[in-house]
Protein backbone atom coordinates (compact mmCIF):
# COMPACT_ATOMS: atom_id res chain seq x y z
CA UNK A 1 0.00 0.00 0.00
CA UNK A 2 1.01 3.47 -0.95
CA UNK A 3 -0.08 6.54 0.81
CA UNK A 4 0.83 9.86 -0.95
CA UNK A 5 0.22 13.56 0.41
CA UNK A 6 1.02 16.66 -1.77
CA UNK A 7 1.14 20.10 -0.55
CA UNK A 8 2.75 23.71 -1.12
CA UNK A 9 6.30 23.84 0.21
CA UNK A 10 7.29 27.52 -0.50
CA UNK A 11 7.92 30.20 -2.93
CA UNK A 12 10.70 30.88 -4.86
CA UNK A 13 11.72 34.32 -6.69
CA UNK A 14 13.99 33.87 -9.45
CA UNK A 15 16.78 36.64 -10.06
CA UNK A 16 14.02 38.31 -12.69
CA UNK A 17 11.42 38.41 -10.26
CA UNK A 18 9.88 35.43 -11.45
CA UNK A 19 7.37 33.99 -8.81
CA UNK A 20 7.22 30.15 -8.99
CA UNK A 21 6.03 27.49 -6.63
CA UNK A 22 7.85 24.59 -5.65
CA UNK A 23 5.49 21.60 -4.33
CA UNK A 24 6.83 18.71 -2.54
CA UNK A 25 5.14 14.97 -3.42
CA UNK A 26 5.83 12.82 -0.16
CA UNK A 27 5.28 8.86 -0.80
CA UNK A 28 5.49 6.64 1.74
CA UNK A 29 4.90 2.81 1.23
CA UNK A 30 3.70 0.91 4.03
CA UNK A 31 5.89 -2.43 3.58
CA UNK A 32 5.06 -5.51 6.29
CA UNK A 33 0.95 -5.32 6.94
CA UNK A 34 1.31 -8.48 8.81
CA UNK A 35 3.60 -7.68 11.62
CA UNK A 36 1.25 -4.53 12.76
CA UNK A 37 -2.38 -3.98 11.33
CA UNK A 38 -3.04 -1.37 9.35
CA UNK A 39 -6.52 0.23 9.95
CA UNK A 40 -6.09 3.36 7.74
CA UNK A 41 -9.65 4.50 8.46
CA UNK A 42 -9.45 4.18 11.78
CA UNK A 43 -5.97 6.57 12.48
CA UNK A 44 -6.90 8.77 15.25
CA UNK A 45 -5.58 12.05 13.36
CA UNK A 46 -5.90 13.57 16.37
CA UNK A 47 -3.29 11.49 19.04
CA UNK A 48 -3.86 12.38 22.30
CA UNK A 49 -0.86 13.66 23.98
CA UNK A 50 -0.93 10.78 26.81
CA UNK A 51 -0.71 8.30 24.09
CA UNK A 52 2.54 9.67 22.51
CA UNK A 53 4.30 10.40 25.61
CA UNK A 54 3.89 6.68 26.45
CA UNK A 55 6.18 6.13 23.36
CA UNK A 56 9.79 5.72 23.15
CA UNK A 57 11.43 7.10 20.05
CA UNK A 58 14.64 5.57 18.73
CA UNK A 59 15.65 7.95 16.46
CA UNK A 60 18.77 7.12 14.26
CA UNK A 61 20.25 9.67 12.02
CA UNK A 62 24.14 10.63 10.87
CA UNK A 63 23.58 14.11 10.39
CA UNK A 64 23.30 15.98 13.43
CA UNK A 65 21.35 19.38 12.43
CA UNK A 66 18.54 16.52 11.04
CA UNK A 67 18.92 14.68 14.39
CA UNK A 68 17.91 17.72 16.24
CA UNK A 69 15.31 18.96 14.23
CA UNK A 70 13.26 15.71 14.32
CA UNK A 71 13.84 15.38 18.06
CA UNK A 72 12.70 18.51 19.02
CA UNK A 73 9.88 17.85 16.89
CA UNK A 74 9.16 14.64 17.96
CA UNK A 75 9.45 16.09 21.57
CA UNK A 76 7.20 18.61 21.29
CA UNK A 77 4.53 16.51 20.43
CA UNK A 78 4.96 14.33 24.01
CA UNK A 79 7.58 11.33 22.20
CA UNK A 80 10.41 9.94 24.86
CA UNK A 81 13.05 10.52 22.37
CA UNK A 82 16.64 8.43 22.23
CA UNK A 83 19.09 9.18 19.79
CA UNK A 84 21.76 6.98 17.45
CA UNK A 85 23.95 8.38 15.00
CA UNK A 86 24.20 5.14 13.34
CA UNK A 87 23.24 1.60 13.16
CA UNK A 88 26.04 -0.63 15.03
CA UNK A 89 24.53 1.95 17.94
CA UNK A 90 21.44 1.73 17.01
CA UNK A 91 21.23 -1.64 17.32
CA UNK A 92 22.79 -1.64 20.68
CA UNK A 93 20.58 1.03 22.27
CA UNK A 94 17.20 -0.37 20.90
CA UNK A 95 18.93 -4.24 23.29
CA UNK A 96 19.03 -1.32 26.06
CA UNK A 97 16.26 0.37 26.16
CA UNK A 98 13.26 -1.45 24.16
CA UNK A 99 11.89 1.25 21.86
CA UNK A 100 7.79 1.44 20.68
CA UNK A 101 8.73 2.54 17.81
CA UNK A 102 12.44 3.06 15.54
CA UNK A 103 12.97 6.19 13.06
CA UNK A 104 16.02 4.65 10.87
CA UNK A 105 17.96 6.25 8.33
CA UNK A 106 18.96 3.81 5.60
CA UNK A 107 22.30 5.66 4.58
CA UNK A 108 24.53 5.49 8.18
CA UNK A 109 27.88 5.00 8.41
CA UNK A 110 29.56 2.01 10.57
CA UNK A 111 26.42 0.13 9.84
CA UNK A 112 23.87 0.53 7.53
CA UNK A 113 19.74 1.14 8.26
CA UNK A 114 18.97 -2.32 6.24
CA UNK A 115 21.90 -4.38 8.70
CA UNK A 116 20.78 -2.67 11.34
CA UNK A 117 16.79 -3.76 11.29
CA UNK A 118 17.58 -7.04 9.88
CA UNK A 119 19.82 -7.45 13.57
CA UNK A 120 16.95 -5.98 15.29
CA UNK A 121 14.33 -8.23 13.73
CA UNK A 122 16.35 -11.48 14.83
CA UNK A 123 16.28 -10.11 18.52
CA UNK A 124 13.21 -12.11 20.11
CA UNK A 125 13.17 -8.74 22.52
CA UNK A 126 12.81 -6.56 19.38
CA UNK A 127 11.42 -8.67 16.61
CA UNK A 128 8.00 -6.96 16.98
CA UNK A 129 9.11 -3.05 17.64
CA UNK A 130 7.98 -0.82 14.48
CA UNK A 131 10.49 -0.10 12.50
CA UNK A 132 9.77 3.04 10.20
CA UNK A 133 12.79 3.65 7.38
CA UNK A 134 12.98 7.28 7.11
CA UNK A 135 15.61 8.62 3.92
CA UNK A 136 15.81 10.88 1.29
CA UNK A 137 15.95 7.61 -1.11
CA UNK A 138 12.94 7.45 -3.48
CA UNK A 139 14.43 4.74 -5.70
CA UNK A 140 12.74 1.77 -5.88
CA UNK A 141 15.71 -0.21 -4.76
CA UNK A 142 15.93 1.15 -1.15
CA UNK A 143 11.83 0.45 -0.93
CA UNK A 144 12.84 -3.47 -1.83
CA UNK A 145 15.31 -3.55 0.38
CA UNK A 146 13.70 -1.97 3.06
CA UNK A 147 10.90 -4.36 3.12
CA UNK A 148 13.47 -7.12 2.55
CA UNK A 149 15.32 -5.78 5.90
CA UNK A 150 12.19 -6.12 8.15
CA UNK A 151 11.13 -2.46 8.12
CA UNK A 152 7.43 -1.88 8.62
CA UNK A 153 6.85 1.21 6.56
CA UNK A 154 9.25 4.10 4.45
CA UNK A 155 8.69 7.79 4.65
CA UNK A 156 10.69 10.00 2.78
CA UNK A 157 12.55 13.94 4.14
CA UNK A 158 11.79 16.18 4.72
CA UNK A 159 9.20 15.41 7.65
CA UNK A 160 5.90 16.33 8.40
CA UNK A 161 6.01 15.31 12.08
CA UNK A 162 1.95 15.59 12.40
CA UNK A 163 1.76 13.20 9.55
CA UNK A 164 4.30 11.33 11.05
CA UNK A 165 2.42 10.60 14.54
CA UNK A 166 -0.74 9.74 11.95
CA UNK A 167 1.21 7.08 10.62
CA UNK A 168 2.79 5.61 13.86
CA UNK A 169 -0.62 5.95 15.04
CA UNK A 170 -2.39 3.95 12.48
CA UNK A 171 0.49 0.90 12.47
CA UNK A 172 0.31 0.64 15.89
CA UNK A 173 -3.46 -0.15 16.20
Amino acid sequence: MVLTRIYRRHRVIHPKRLLASCWLLRTTALLCPTQHTCKLDSIDRTMGERYSKDLKVLLVEDVEDTRLFMRLELEHNGFLVIEAENGRSAVDIALRETPDVILMDLTLPLMDGFEAAKLIRQTEKLNKVLIIAVTAHQETDFRSGAKASGFDAYVTKPIDINWLKELISGLLI
